[in-house]
C-alpha cells in the first residue's frame, strides 16, 4: 500500500501486516522478537519497519550490472555522471544476506548481486594513472562512476573505504557457504580481492598506514592512529593473507590513546566524538569479551567502550551546552552527516555557524563539533551497544514532526531544528521557519550501520559469520587480542 507522507511530501511505502510478518528474520513473525524488544520503547514492529525501509535503499539504488551503490540518493538520481561510494558497496554486501534472512529477497538474487560486485572489482582496471582506472595496488578509489566503475573526479585512493569494502566482501565469503559453483566463486573472489591490498606499501614511510594516496602527489600525510574508524584498517592489514604489516602495527594504532581517554569511573572510555568511529569497525568485528593490551589495562572491552561512548553522546545532547533547539533524551545523536550548508546566522542574541557535510560530535571530545545538526544513524547505528536508549530514540525520531524524517528508505540523513532561515539556500532538503532544516538525501554509509547493527542486535547476523573469518581472527591475534571467542593467544 502506498500513502503520502504529509510531513515531507514524499510517497512512502507502508508494509501491510502480511508483508511485515513475512519480512522479519527470514519469515519469523514479528511476535518472535518480543523477548528482545518488548521491554524497549518502540517494539518489534517499528524496528522491523526501519529495517525494511533501510534495506530498500540498497535494493532500489544498486546498479545490478556491477553491484555499485550510489554515495547518496536521490540527488544522485539526477547527477550526471552519478558516483558510487566503495564504502556503501561494503555495506550493500552486508545487506544482501540480511535481505535473505528477512525474506525480502531470495538467496539467488542476493548471490547474483554479490557476484556482480565481486566480478566487477576483480576485473576493474588498476594502475598508477590518474584516469581510466578504479584502483591501484589492491586499493580502490573512494568514489567510482556508477556505470563505468572508474575513478570519479580527483578523489583519493582510500585505505579506510577499501577496508569497509573488504569487510563486506569477507562477510559475503563467510555467509555464502553452500557447495555450489557460484557460492564457491564468491568465496574465491572475495579472498583474492582482499589479499591484493598491499598494506605494507600503504605504510609509506613507516609512521603508520596513510589515509590515502593520489597519483599526482603520493601518500596523504595524515596516518591512521587511534582512536577512530581506522581500527578495522589495522585488523585487515595485520590479518592480510598476502601483504601483512609487521605485528607492531597495532602499537602504532594505540600509541596515542592517552590523548583520547575521557570520563571517569563507569563513564571512562577511549573517545572519538562522532559515533560512526565507534560503529564502523564493530559492524563487522564482535569485540565482546576480547581485549588488547589497552583494554586489558582498562578492565573492559571495546564493545563496552562503544556503549559508554553512546551514552556520552546522548548525555551531551541532553546537557545541550550550546542551547540548540530540539535536543532531548530521545532526540539525540551526533556523527558525520549532511548539514544545511555553510552559513552564519543570528542565534539567541549571537551568531551561529552552520556547516554542510561534516563530522559532528560532543565538544571536548576528539574531533568534537556541534552546529545543532543531528543524524538518526548516530543513535540507530548504536542499537547493539545500548538498545535501552536507542529504541526510544528510534520511536521519537520516526514520529518527529509527524514523520518528517521518516520516508521511503527510512530516516533522512540529518536534520537541524535550529536552522530556520527559509531564505537561505541549503545543500539539500527543506527549511521550515518554525521547525528547521531536514535533509532530503539518504547516504549509503549512514544507512549501512542502521541495517547492519539492527541485524547484529537481533541475531548476530554479521558477527557470528565474521568470528570465523581467518583474516579477522589472524589480524586480531597479531594485534594481541585474547579471551572470549578468540581464546588465549
Amino acid at each position: 500500500m502506498r500513502v503520502q507522507n504529509a510531513g515531507n511530501g514524499e510517497d512512502i511505502v507502508k508494509l501491510d501486516r502480511r508483508q511485515m510478518l513475512a519480512g522479519v528474520a527470514g519469515g519469523m513473525a514479528a511476535a518472535a522478537l518480543a523477548p528482545r524488544l518488548a521491554a524497549q520503547d518502540g517494539g518489534a514492529a517499528l524496528i522491523a519497519d526501519i529495517e525494511a525501509r533501510t534495506f530498500r535503499y540498497f535494493h532500489a539504488t544498486v546498479n545490478p550490472a556491477n553491484g555499485l551503490v550510489p554515495d547518496r540518493w536521490p540527488s544522485q538520481a539526477v547527477a550526471s555522471p552519478a558516483f558510487a561510494s566503495i564504502a556503501a558497496v561494503g555495506f550493500a554486501l552486508n545487506a544482501w544476506p540480511i535481505g535473505v534472512e528477512r525474506g525480502w529477497i531470495t538467496r539467488a538474487e542476493a548471490r547474483a548481486l554479490t557476484l556482480a560486485a565481486l566480478r566487477f572489482f576483480d576485473r576493474a582496471p588498476s594502475g598508477a594513472g590518474e584516469t581510466g582506472v578504479s584502483g591501484h595496488r589492491g586499493f580502490f578509489y573512494h568514489f567510482l562512476d556508477m556505470n563505468t566503475g572508474l575513478r570519479f573526479g580527483g578523489c583519493e585512493l582510500s585505505t579506510v573505504d577499501t577496508a569497509l569494502l573488504h569487510m563486506g566482501m569477507l562477510f559475503a565469503a563467510g555467509w555464502f557457504d553452500a557447495d555450489t559453483a557460484e557460492e564457491a566463486e564468491i568465496r574465491r573472489l572475495a579472498t583474492a580481492i582482499v589479499d591484493r591490498a598491499e598494506w605494507d606499501w600503504a605504510l609509506g614511510d613507516g609512521r603508520g598506514i596513510s589515509m590515502g594516496w593520489h597519483p599526482a602527489s603520493g601518500f596523504i600525510e595524515r596516518i591512521w592512529d587511534g582512536y577512530n574508524e581506522g581500527m578495522m584498517v589495522y585488523v585487515l592489514a595485520l590479518g592480510s593473507g598476502a601483504h601483512p604489516i609487521a605485528a607492531n602495527g597495532w602499537q602504532i594504532w594505540t600509541a596515542h590513546y592517552d590523548r583520547f581517554w575521557r570520563g571517569q569511573g563507569a563513564e571512562r572510555h577511549v573517545a572519538f566524538a562522532p559515533l560512526f568511529g565507534h560503529q564502523y569497525s564493530e559492524t563487522w568485528i564482535d569485540f565482546r569479551g576480547i581485549r588488547d593490551a589497552p583494554m586489558r589495562a582498562a578492565g573492559f572491552d571495546y564493545f563496552e567502550n562503544s556503549r559508554r561512548a553512546t551514552y556520552a553522546n546522548r548525555a551531551y545532547c541532553i546537557a545541550n551546552p550550546m542551547q540548540w533547539e530540539g535536543y532531548s533524551d530521545t532526540i539525540w545523536g551526533l556523527t558525520a552527516c549532511d548539514g544545511p550548508g555553510n552559513h552564519v546566522l543570528p542565534y539567541r542574541g549571537g551568531t551561529a555557524h552552520f556547516s554542510g557535510y561534516a563530522a559532528r560530535g560532543p565538544m571536548g571530545q576528539p574531533d568534537g563539533y556541534d552546529d545543532g545538526t543531528l543524524a538518526p544513524t548516530a543513535a540507530l547505528g548504536s542499537i547493539a551497544f545500548a538498545p535501552e536508549i536507542v529504541i526510544p530514540a528510534a520511536r521519537a525520531l520516526a514520529s518527529w514532526q509527524g514523520g518528517r524524517l521518516y520516508g521511503r528508505y527510512g530516516f533522512s540523513d540529518a536534520f537541524n531544528p535550529s536552522f530556520r532561515d527559509a531564505s537561505r539556500r541549503v545543500d539539500n532538503g527543506s527549511v521550515d521557519p518554525a521547525f528547521g532544516w531536514v535533509g532530503s538525501d539518504y547516504l549509503g554509509i549512514d544507512q549501512g550501520p542502521i541495517l547492519s547493527m539492527i541485524a547484529n542486535y537481533r541475531s548476530e547476523t554479521i558477527w557470528k559469520v565474521m568470528r570465523k573469518v581467518p583474516h579477522i581472527r589472524r589480524g586480531l591475534m597479531r594485534a594481541g587480542f585474547t579471551g572470549g571467542w578468540l581464546g588465549a593467544a
